[in-house]
């Protein structure tokens, strides 16, 4: 059997959210905020909140790099460990992030995940490495584009897992995953009631614990130490 197991990035695979992170360096996260609140709310279209927020922050090729560092050295608890168990038991590991592609390459790279398996939203430079606007046909930066992505990989395998911990990780449910929604590093009451699991504890080896088959239990245990 064909399995796929689709990682969000930030505060799942990492403990930090790249946005704000990069709204903190570039001084505006008064104005980066209400955007992304304006969003979640609904007030305001996810792609238009997208694209507002990178015109106001222009993080440069070396901002990006070093949020890509960042993502490494915040890695959750077993990240490693669980992307190695999980390909060892032949599942497809994927990260599907609507934060910066090249950022989210360094820590899917540092696990073991192939660049072909990592989606999110390219960010494009100027020669001297100054911003100059994002992919705009990418699905994950706008509503519904975690689904969609879902739906593709879908049509490779026979299932499909998500795990994260946002809202948008729900979308992969209407796409025909199963949702682990992911509270080891920010519990939402919303994820824990529409997830059809959930995880509390900070450490990504729960994941594969949970999905792994009454066959393979004893080889997870080995895999896991």
């Amino acid at each position: 059997m064909n399995r796929a197991i689709l990682f969000d990035c930030d505060s799942t695979l990492s403990t930090i959210e790249g946005i704000d992170v990069l709204a903190e360096q570039a001084g505006v996260v008064d104005q980066v905020v209400p955007l992304t609140t304006a969003a979640m709310d609904g007030r305001l279209k996810l792609e238009d909140a997208y694209a507002a927020r990178l015109d106001l922050i222009r993080p440069d090729a070396a901002a990006i790099e070093a949020l890509g560092q960042r993502y490494i050295d915040t890695r959750v608890a077993g990240a490693c460990k669980a992307v190695a168990a999980l390909r060892a038991l032949g599942w497809q590991v994927h990260v599907v992030s609507g934060g910066i592609r090249q950022a989210v390459l360094a820590l899917a790279r540092h696990l073991g995940v192939p660049d072909e398996r990592v989606h999110a939203v390219d960010l494009q430079f100027d020669a001297a490495g100054a911003y100059a606007g994002f992919d705009r046909t990418s699905p994950l930066a706008r509503s519904g584009g975690k689904a969609e992505v879902c739906r593709a990989v879908l049509g490779e395998v026979d299932s499909v897992v998500m795990v994260g911990d946002g809202i948008t990780d729900l979308e992969a449910g209407d796409a025909g995953a199963t949702v682990i929604g992911f509270g080891g590093v920010v519990r939402r009451d919303i994820v824990a009631r529409r997830a059809h699991h959930f995880i509390d504890r900070a450490d990504l080896r729960e994941v594969v614990k949970l999905v792994a088959t009454p066959e393979e239990f004893d080889r997870v245990d080995l895999l896991l130490r």
